[in-house]
């Protein structure tokens, strides 16, 4: 062999690959990125969660564990605070209006649907705690669902409890959807309703938005009518009760019934 064909030859030839690895798997082990750092923080925190006792653990950390599963791949804490700090309490987000919920950076219907599955299965297992049983030995459990249904919502609504003859719950409807300050009641429509579900009671719930359950003398005049118009045709009306965020009040208790 001439000494030009052994020069090409060695200059063609490639150097021993070392231990079977590529150049170019070297290169992509290098370039493989690393967990992002809120991963990590999301698996701390479901652990902690897991092992720890749950009152121990705040709200925005809470409501983090919630964003986990509505919200992919980004670090949901800054939401999760901006969220409390301006609604005020995890009961409010969850009942919060979609659109104003929407106006945040990141969350989606997802999300939405996981506030709105939460809240509704908070409120049938609080109601679960007073079917099939007699309302008036149930009190607590009863101004408990009446809370978890209403407490929060932005705007007035009425409700109607109809009961049959052994105090039992038939019927939790909604009568009236009203502002943040005024919910328009037509007595009328409340009695007839009772008549065609074959009540023998009623309860009457309403919430105040403001937060305070104060009854206004509009609620009073309201119940006392309400009340009235029931006697003369057998219905009792065993109390009326208003719930806002810091408790609940029951007209009967303060002597207007």
């Amino acid at each position: 062999m001439s000494k030009d064909s052994a020069g090409r030859k060695g200059a063609t030839e490639r150097p021993p690959e070392s231990a079977g690895v590529s150049f170019a798997d070297t290169a992509g082990a290098a370039a493989k990125p690393s967990p992002p750092l809120h991963a990590d923080h999301r698996q701390r925190l479901r652990e902690r969660f897991l092992k720890s006792e749950t009152d121990a653990i705040p709200d925005y950390e809470l409501l983090e564990l919630l964003l986990f599963y509505a919200i992919d791949r980004v670090d949901v804490k800054p939401l999760a605070k901006e969220l409390l700090r301006d609604f005020g309490s995890l009961g409010a987000i969850l009942a919060a209006e979609p659109a104003r919920l929407l106006a945040y950076k990141r969350v989606n219907e997802r999300t939405l649907a996981l506030f709105k599955a939460l809240r509704e299965t908070g409120r049938r297992l609080s109601r679960a705690e007073i079917e099939d049983r007699p309302l008036l030995s149930s009190w607590d459990a009863l101004v408990t669902y009446c809370r978890v249904t209403l407490a929060d919502e932005t705007t007035e609504r009425f409700h109607v409890l109809y009961l049959n003859r052994k105090n039992r719950l038939i019927a939790d409807e909604q009568q009236q959807r009203g502002t943040v300050d005024h919910t328009p009641v037509y007595p009328r429509e409340v009695l007839k309703r009772a008549l065609e579900l074959g009540a023998t009671a009623v309860i009457l719930v309403h919430n105040h938005p403001s937060g305070d359950p104060t009854p206004s003398q509009a609620d009073i005049d309201m119940t006392r009518t309400i009340k009235e118009a029931a006697e003369i045709i057998g219905i009792s009306v065993y109390d009326h009760i208003i719930v806002g965020r810091t408790g609940a009040q029951s007209l009967r208790s303060l002597g207007v019934l």
